[in-house]
C-alpha cells in the first residue's frame, strides 16, 4: 500500500469520528432541553386549577354571607328578641326556613298579625296563600302595636273584610328589600304608599319605628314595627 493511499483511509477515518462526535452531542443537547420543557397545555391546566380553587373560595365566603339570617339586622329591639326567641321556628334562624306566613305564626311577638291574615280574626280574610307565594316586603305590627288600637275598632275589622284587607295588604310591598334598598318611598299591594326613613337602629315606616328588621324568611323581609300602619281610607 502506497503513502497516498494509506492517507487516505487515515483521513476517512478522521472524518467519520467527527461525524459521530457531532451526532452525540447533538442528541445530549436535544435530551436536556426535552427535561427542563414545560407542555403548554399543562401549564394551561395548572392555572385554570389554581383560578378555579380562587373562585371556589370566594364563593363559599359569599355562600357563608347569604346563609347567614342575621346578616342583615337593623333594629334597637333585635337583642331583646333574640333574647325571648333564642330558638326553635319563631327565631330568627328558626323563621328563614319557612315562608312568611307560616314563620309569623311561629313567632311569639306576632300572634295578633297572624289571626288577622289568617282568616282566625276575620274568616272571610285570608292571605296565608297570598302571602307563602311570592316575594315580598312585611310590615309587621307586633302584638303591642295592635294594643294601641280601640278595642271597637279591632271589633269592626272581625266583619269589616273590606277594612281588614286594606290595612294587612298596606303593610305589604312587592319583592324583598333589605334595609339599604328600603329606605324611600315604597308602593304597597293596597296601592298607596309608605314612607320608610331613617337608617339602622333609628329606620321607621311612616310613624311606626322598627323593632327589628332585615329579618328572613323563606320568601320576605319582615321588618318588625311598633305601631300598625294606616292607610288612606
Amino acid at each position: 500500500m502506497n503513502v497516498r493511499t494509506r492517507t487516505s483511509y487515515a483521513v476517512a477515518g478522521i472524518a467519520t469520528l467527527a461525524v459521530l462526535g457531532l451526532s452525540a452531542c447533538s442528541s445530549d443537547t436535544e435530551t436536556g432541553a426535552d427535561s427542563t420543557t414545560v407542555d403548554p397545555q399543562t401549564e394551561d391546566t395548572m392555572s385554570d386549577d389554581s383560578t378555579t380553587d380562587d373562585m371556589a373560595d370566594d364563593s363559599a365566603e359569599g355562600s357563608d354571607d347569604m346563609a347567614d339570617p342575621a346578616a342583615n339586622l337593623v333594629g334597637p329591639g333585635c337583642a331583646a328578641y333574640a333574647e325571648q326567641v333564642p330558638d326553635g321556628a319563631g327565631s330568627i334562624t328558626g323563621m328563614s326556613t319557612d315562608p312568611v306566613a307560616v314563620a309569623a305564626s311561629n313567632n311569639p311577638m306576632l300572634t295578633t298579625l297572624t289571626a288577622a291574615v289568617s282568616g282566625e280574626l276575620n274568616p272571610d280574610v285570608n292571605l296565608v296563600d297570598t302571602l307563602n307565594g311570592d316575594e315580598f316586603t312585611v310590615f309587621a305590627p307586633v302584638d303591642d302595636a295592635f294594643a294601641k288600637i280601640d278595642a271597637a275598632t279591632l271589633e269592626s275589622l272581625k266583619t269589616d273584610s273590606d277594612t281588614l284587607t286594606k290595612i294587612l295588604t298596606y303593610h305589604v310591598v312587592p319583592g324583598q328589600l333589605t334595609p339599604d334598598q328600603v329606605v324611600g318611598e315604597q308602593t304597597t299591594v293596597e296601592g298607596g304608599t309608605v314612607e320608610v326613613t331613617g337608617s339602622g337602629d333609628e329606620l321607621m315606616v311612616n310613624d311606626a319605628a322598627v323593632v327589628c328588621g332585615g329579618v328572613m324568611t323563606q320568601n320576605a323581609t319582615v321588618y318588625l314595627v311598633d305601631s300598625v300602619l294606616m292607610p288612606t281610607m
